[in-house]
C-alpha cells in the first residue's frame, strides 16, 4: 500500500507559476512510476506529466515546455513545476502512483486555478 498527500495548490495569475509536491508513504519502495493528472470541471481526468523509475518523462501535448516533473528519491516526494500557467490549467491536480503489482494509487487532489 502506498499513501499519497499532495499540497501546493491555489489560485495564481496567468503567467505564472505554482510547484505541486506529492509525498509517498508506505510501501515506495515498490513505486515505479509516479505522476500527475487533471480533472477540469465537465471533463474526464487526462495525464498531465509521468515519471518513471528509470528517468523517463512523458508529458501531455498541452503542458510541453511549461511543466517539468521531477523527484526526490530522499524525501519520497514528486514535484510538478508549472510555468507560463493559462487558465485552461485551471483544474483538480492528482498525485498518481503505480507500484510493481501495476496497482494505481491516487492522492486526493490540490485544486490550481488560474484566473486574473
Amino acid at each position: 500500500q502506498v499513501q499519497l498527500v499532495e499540497s501546493g495548490g491555489g489560485l495564481v495569475q496567468p503567467g505564472g507559476s505554482l510547484r505541486l509536491s506529492c509525498v509517498a508513504s508506505g510501501s515506495v519502495f515498490s513505486i515505479i512510476v509516479m505522476g500527475w493528472y487533471r480533472q477540469a470541471p465537465g471533463k474526464q481526468r487526462e495525464l498531465v506529466a509521468t515519471l518513471a523509475r528509470g528517468g523517463k518523462t512523458n508529458y501531455a501535448d498541452s503542458v510541453k515546455g511549461r511543466f517539468t516533473i521531477s523527484r526526490d528519491n530522499a524525501k519520497n516526494t514528486v514535484y510538478l513545476q508549472m510555468n507560463s500557467l493559462k487558465p485552461e490549467d485551471t483544474a483538480v491536480y492528482y498525485c498518481n502512483v503505480v507500484d510493481g503489482t501495476f496497482t494505481d494509487y491516487w492522492g486526493q487532489g490540490t485544486q490550481v486555478t488560474v484566473s486574473s
